[in-house]
């Protein structure tokens, strides 16, 4: 298992409220999970550090050989409630944090097949063989909404003034709605995890670009120089995973 990964605080913001971890168990099952916090520079930096503890803490205790699909959908569901239930009681109990939240995306890699969970809009994508991405996951966003009810083109949201508005996030309310997908991976096929610091700010046609043409272990850096050259208007995070 391979992993790449780095985190930038961008250009215009004073915090870096994304966090991440990887991580890899035995028998070849790789792991990450990308947060992005809202909620104030405090409560964002504590909404997503706390909910990637939570969520590693969960998925290194919880997992045993030989678990099945199922089991595994089982663990990191439960992952992300356990983290949304920590982030929910801090965010009550001290009132500098009232409000705080974060987006989510986890992995687990097991037997060449790619077990994803998610709540906002960081994203999950699968980097075929031909280099080239397809996203995973579906953004909990109010632009996302209006693309699928026909009112607003994928251009169009780019620039709409209400993009960073997502409906679903951790720690924001006592039960968290979690999406789930499985996706059965080629040899040579990778998973990109990201925050909304690199999609906002690079098209996929670079993103693709960037995956032709350097090596695995640069991408990270190739895609947050990318998103800095085109604004860096918000935090970036990015992990690759390859078996």
């Amino acid at each position: 298992m391979k992993f790449a990964s780095k985190t930038d605080i961008g250009r215009q913001r004073r915090s870096n409220q994304d966090s991440y971890a990887v991580g890899e168990l035995p028998y070849g099952v790789g792991w990450a999970v990308v947060c992005d916090g809202m909620g104030g520079v405090g409560g964002g930096n504590i909404a997503s550090s706390t909910a990637v503890k939570t969520i590693s803490d969960q998925i290194s205790s919880g997992w045993r050989p030989g678990m099945s699909s199922n089991s595994i959908r089982s663990l990191l569901q439960s992952a992300l409630l356990a983290a949304n239930i920590n982030v929910f009681d801090m965010s009550k109990s001290v009132e500098s944090l009232a409000g705080m939240g974060t987006t989510v995306v986890a992995v687990m890699i097991s037997d060449s097949v790619a077990h994803i969970v998610h709540a906002g809009d960081s994203r999950a994508y699968i980097i075929g063989s031909d280099k080239k991405i397809r996203l995973v996951t579906r953004d909990h966003s109010i632009v996302q909404n209006l693309i699928e009810s026909g009112h607003l083109t994928e251009e169009e949201a780019r620039s709409h003034p209400r993009k960073n508005v997502i409906t679903r996030a951790l720690g924001v309310a006592d039960e968290l709605d979690v999406d789930y997908d499985e996706i059965e991976l080629d040899e040579d096929e990778s998973v990109l995890l990201c925050t909304d610091g690199l999609t906002n700010y690079a098209e996929t046609k670079e993103i693709n670009d960037i995956f032709a043409n350097a090596p695995f272990m640069e991408y990270p850096e190739r895609l947050v120089e990318l998103a800095n050259k085109n604004g860096g208007g918000d935090n970036i995070t990015v992990v690759v995973i390859s078996r």
